[in-house]
């Protein structure tokens, strides 16, 4: 393994990043269940987050690449959101989120949301720049 592959190993172990919150009724749609528009704004949340967290730099998200929801999350749950960094590149980075509904008095658990998140690195100029500083992505060492 590259010192670069070994760096972004140990950034996506540091950068995972895990949210917990409860679905109170302002949260919810007409069927009392999780608004979607809460929960997408939730997942770009964490996934900022997991991706500063991974570069230590300004980052923009620039696509959510796919969000599949996969049943209603009800209101009175607790949900949990993680985000993992899964792909690395030259100036970007792509951070899945999963969402996992429990029932508040219960023991239930499942995934209920997933999404891929896609992020830039940027400079003070608002462009793009590598995301991992002092590493020479096309020689894959360090710069």
């Amino acid at each position: 393994m590259t010192p670069r592959e070994q760096e972004i190993q140990r950034r996506i172990a540091l950068s995972e990043t895990r949210i917990t919150k409860a679905v109170f009724p302002f949260t919810t749609n007409h069927h009392n269940t999780l608004f979607g528009g809460t929960a997408l704004g939730w997942m770009d949340e964490i996934s900022f987050i997991t991706a500063t967290r991974f570069c230590r730099l300004p980052t923009v998200t620039v696509s959510s690449d796919r969000v599949d929801f996969r049943h209603p999350i009800p209101g009175g749950s607790i949900v949990e959101l993680i985000g993992r960094v899964v792909q690395v590149g030259n100036t970007s980075c792509k951070v899945e989120v999963e969402i996992f509904v429990e029932g508040m008095y219960c023991g239930t658990r499942e995934k209920a949301i997933t999404g891929v998140f896609s992020f830039v690195a940027i400079d003070e100029n608002k462009k793009p720049r590598a995301i991992l500083p002092g590493f020479s992505p096309e020689k894959d060492e360090v710069a």
